[in-house]
């Protein structure tokens, strides 16, 4: 442990370095707001490791605290600390701004301080989402998130940008405001914005069935679920790459989040009640979006649906309410950051050289690409579920926890593995192996040092914690024990 605010550092100082960058790279100093850019996400990913070397596993409790008066008069916090189950999202979110600020880096010719700047400023509140203990705070870094992203996709992304980007917001923020009416109620019962006196806070079963229907509107939307994932294939297709490797890595991760922060611990009771509806919600995310993956001719979009299936996985893990289940569930959704990112940063390569992500465009490209058809087809594997890889073991392990709670719930999750294998290596195969398909392929570069480099660290990350995943899963222990403790125990 330090006396050094760590937390503080991990969400002001990306957004201040965005400021900065905003405010030097107007057109005339590009190549040194990029500079600024990459000092800045770099530093901002340091700053974090220290609470990874300094967290006490043992610990179930908050770690890093920091708290000082905001608004006195409501008592209103700047809270901040981590646990077993956020801190490893805040080293993840600073780690990938890193990588999508190099991915950025020749690619973004227009705007590219303010594109700098807008995921700067966005990695500094994603954190801050990670971090916050004060409800409002929470849910301000929450809402704050939404408008780089939304900018991001607005002003860099393909044809339809606008459109996608409108609803996105549109979907994100009106989940938002019925979380924002449970957040006022539980202040107006509990007389704090604390969101550790609500895990505490005596509810009836009635009140705790409409918060948990309040918060499901807001978490739901962002995770996504089906029936409320219409938003993200467009907004995939239409995001920049960087955008989308962000949104895949980080941002889907936020509505699971609050499902463990928020509705599992506050309204405990609820939860268990209804789970048979979100499980039953999961397991259709899994299997009828795992077939429609399955029709894609767009890469991305295939991509896409595959996160909604792989996020169902996620959403069903938490809600069978055992140990395997739940870290399982984190597992997949660190995995998921490192393998949808590269994904994502693999069909951007693609799309620089040949300005598309129609899958019946491409064919043959291990023969002039041979060493990003290697990293492609590791992240492909990943995706699939191949044992040795980040892929296998949450996916393993939620189904190993299914099977403990309800055998054909189980057997139903591990339909994931074998959809998951067929949309992903039919879309390799089709892209990569066979006859060159045309010039446009023929003539494609192999990657650079700079694509090397970010597809390469992502290879490292995603055979590390396949291979020896405990120095992820150490650190959740005991924070995910205590919370099916408090679970478990209820409120009535």
């Amino acid at each position: 442990m330090t006396d050094i605010p760590l937390l503080s550092l991990a969400v002001w100082l990306p957004i201040a370095g965005g400021l900065l960058v905003l405010a030097s790279g107007d057109g005339r100093n590009v190549a040194f707001s990029k500079l600024i850019a990459l000092v800045t996400a770099i530093f901002g990913f340091l700053v974090t490791i220290p609470l990874y070397t300094g967290f006490d596993t043992a610990s179930a409790g908050m770690q890093f605290v920091e708290l000082m008066p905001w608004v006195r008069d409501y008592n209103i916090n700047y809270h901040l600390g981590v646990d077993g189950i956020s801190m490893p999202f805040v080293i993840l979110n600073s780690f990938i701004t890193v990588l999508v600020v190099m991915a950025g880096w020749t690619v973004i010719e227009y705007k590219p301080s303010q594109y700098f700047a807008a995921f700067l400023i966005m990695s500094g509140l994603l954190n801050g989402i990670f971090s916050a203990l004060d409800g409002i705070l929470f849910y301000v870094f929450f809402e704050a998130s939404l408008i780089p992203l939304y900018l991001v996709i607005g002003v860099w992304g393909g044809k339809n940008r606008v459109y996608a980007a409108f609803k996105f917001f549109l979907y994100t923020l009106l989940g938002s405001l019925l979380m924002l009416v449970a957040l006022l109620y539980l202040f107006h019962k509990s007389g704090s914005f604390a969101i550790l006196d609500w895990h505490r806070e005596p509810l009836a079963m009635t009140v705790q069935s409409l918060i948990f229907w309040a918060f499901f509107a807001s978490f739901a939307v962002k995770v996504p679920m089906w029936p409320v994932h219409t938003w993200l294939p467009d907004a995939h297709v239409e995001a920049p790459t960087g955008g989308s490797a962000v949104l895949a890595a980080i941002g889907l991760k936020l509505g699971a989040y609050g499902f463990l922060r928020f509705s599992l611990p506050i309204v405990p009771d609820a939860a268990q009640h209804f789970a048979p509806v979100v499980i039953g919600l999961s397991l259709i995310a899994v299997i009828y979006i795992g077939l429609v993956a399955l029709a894609q001719t767009d890469m991305k979009k295939l991509v896409a649906y595959s996160s909604i299936s792989h996020m169902g996985f996620v959403t069903l893990g938490f809600f069978i309410f055992n140990p395997l289940g739940i870290e399982g569930a984190l597992v997949q959704m660190i995995s998921h950051g490192f393998v949808s990112a590269a994904m994502f940063l693999c069909i951007g390569v693609l799309y620089d050289r040949m300005h598309t992500r129609n899958i019946a465009d491409y064919g043959g490209v291990v023969n002039t690409m041979p060493k990003f058809a290697a990293l492609f087809l590791l992240f492909a594997m990943a995706n699939a579920g191949l044992p040795a890889t980040s892929g296998f073991i949450g996916e393993f392990m939620v189904v190993l926890g299914a099977i403990q709670f309800n055998f054909w719930t189980g057997f139903a999750a591990a339909t994931t593995l074998i959809l998951g294998a067929a949309y992903t290596l039919w879309m390799y195969k089709r892209v990569v192996f066979g006859d060159v398909a045309n010039s446009h392929v023929a003539e494609l570069s192999d990657i650079n040092a700079r694509e090397m480099l970010i597809l390469g660290v992502l290879a490292v990350c995603t055979l590390a914690m396949g291979i020896w995943p405990q120095p992820v899963t150490e650190i959740m222990h005991a924070t995910v024990n205590q919370l099916l403790d408090h679970v478990a125990a209820g409120k009535l």
